[in-house]
């Protein structure tokens, strides 16, 4: 009786481990057929132009190499290596190899999160936590750095909440994950700042003659984390980027992912807010003072800014894990079930699996960025190179940086500031009419490239001075008839 309970065993642990390998693979067989949807925004073609520049001239820039209004100015291209990683996979791979870059972190990052949560939770409910996390995070999966950074984020939360669970000391290994991920993306910030929320929960719940130990063991951690952070080429300053983003002000209202959650109509982030509430309020829910604070911490950051719904969907069911489970035996994991391990087959399997649909979404589709955010036709209907400078829509801006044209404006919000970002949509908007005249004298635009709806379309439709000279369901161009 006692073999058989221990072959059950194996097989549940066998199960277990093979979990996070079919989820991550499940997600990213998603995402590949889904592949135009990662290509949807127009900051990745920014991001490549970036790339590329580093790549070709062996270091990163200390000004703005690409725009008409800024060219020049001081500017930390924070997220470097990602740019370089996406440009290197456009070079090797085409459009469908930067896809597959993105969907990859995407599918490892909910791997991660089923791992973690399976050394807590019976595989029902974890499979539920990831698929809500999936829901989530689903509108911000985009060929963008900030993709490259979620598997670090959940390895590093996840791995310092264990450490802090088990009462050990925060683990050095992450220290290289620290100085990786701050060349990555700018949200190796919220890293330092979540790991001295964890070590505040771990201090908590230290016994009262252990307090000094913990204190000082994660002190150090925390040091030594935030020196790593400043091992990239800009140092300390890349640091201070996320407040200068913080600092933008009323720009983050009028960029869609940096806007509030949208409430006006039934969605998928209040359906699963809803339905976690009120699992908490059926079920009684209870949980650690701190761990109240950090969840609702997370809460409050997707509520405020829908981009950071990703951050919730990964990191609060972490947060959740181990407190659920002593609370509720019906979620918790069996206690005579090993830690799930994975065979050797299994990594190797998975780059097959990876490579096998890569190549058949390769035969059967064509990938290309979205044609809302690509006016490569409204930019072949004149000469951009003499017709003089070009005041372009916003989210033209990162396919000019691609194109090689000066950008009146693209997506590196930090480096126009907010003054010049409201005054451009402003203008544009005919918010302000005889301002759009004066930035068109100012700047000696000889030709613009604006979206159909933008109202300044109509108006110089109607300007003596300037000509319509192509239109179509993504762009409409204008150009001087003299010079300014």
């Amino acid at each position: 009786m006692s073999e058989q309970i221990v072959q059950r065993s194996a097989r549940i642990a066998d199960s277990q481990a093979a979990m996070p390998w079919l989820v991550a693979a499940g997600v990213y067989v998603l995402l590949l057929t889904l592949a135009p949807r990662l290509l949807a925004d127009p900051d990745t073609y920014s991001h490549i132009a970036l790339g590329r520049w580093i790549l070709d001239h062996h270091t990163v820039p200390s000004g703005d190499p690409f725009s008409l209004t800024m060219r020049g100015e001081h500017w930390v291209a924070f997220e470097w290596l990602s740019q370089v990683a996406y440009a290197t996979a456009l070079s090797l791979g085409g459009w469908l190899g930067v896809v597959a870059l993105a969907a990859t972190a995407a599918a490892a990052s909910f791997g991660l999160l089923t791992r973690f949560l399976l050394r807590h939770w019976q595989p029902l409910p974890a499979l539920i936590a990831v698929l809500a996390a999936v829901v989530l995070v689903s509108p911000h999966i985009l060929a963008r750095p900030h993709i490259l950074a979620l598997p670090l984020i959940v390895l590093w939360v996840g791995t310092l909440i264990r450490a802090a669970d088990e009462r050990r000391a925060p683990p050095w290994h992450l220290l290289p994950l620290m100085i990786l991920w701050a060349n990555l993306h700018g949200s190796f910030t919220f890293g330092l700042a979540i790991a001295a929320a964890i070590a505040c929960d771990a201090l908590w719940n230290a016994p009262a003659n252990e307090r000094l130990r913990v204190a000082r063991q994660w002190a150090v951690f925390g040091v030594l984390a935030l020196g790593a952070a400043c091992i990239n080429p800009y140092g300390p300053e890349a640091i201070l980027v996320t407040t200068r983003t913080i600092a933008l002000g009323e720009v983050l209202t009028i960029v869609t992912e940096w806007r509030a959650q949208d409430f006006t109509h039934l969605g998928p982030f209040e359906m699963i807010m809803l339905g976690a509430f009120g699992f908490a309020l059926y079920r009684g829910v209870k949980l650690p003072p701190l761990r109240i604070f950090i969840v609702f911490g997370l809460l409050h950051l997707s509520l405020s800014q829908s981009r950071h719904a990703e951050l919730l969907a990964l990191l609060a069911p972490l947060f959740l894990a181990r407190p659920l489970a002593q609370q509720f035996a019906t979620i918790a994991a069996a206690r005579n079930i090993a830690i799930p391990r994975y065979g050797a087959w299994m990594p190797p399997m998975a780059v097959v699996l990876l490579i096998g649909v890569t190549a058949a979404v390769g035969a059967s589709r064509s990938v290309a960025p979205a044609e809302n955010i690509t006016p490569a036709r409204a930019l072949r209907s004149f000469d951009a190179t003499k017709a003089g400078p070009i005041l372009n829509a916003y989210d033209f801006g990162g396919y000019l940086d691609f194109a090689g044209i000066p950008a009146f404006v693209d997506g590196r919000a930090e480096l126009y500031g907010t003054a010049f970002i409201m005054r451009h949509s402003r203008a544009l908007d005919l918010q302000n009419l005889p301002d759009f005249l004066a930035l068109l004298e100012q700047y000696k635009i000889g030709a613009t490239l604006l979206t159909p709806s933008t109202p300044a379309v109509a108006l110089l439709d109607r300007l003596p001075e300037w000509k319509r000279v192509y239109a179509d369901d993504v762009a409409v161009v204008h150009t001087r008839r003299t010079a300014p």
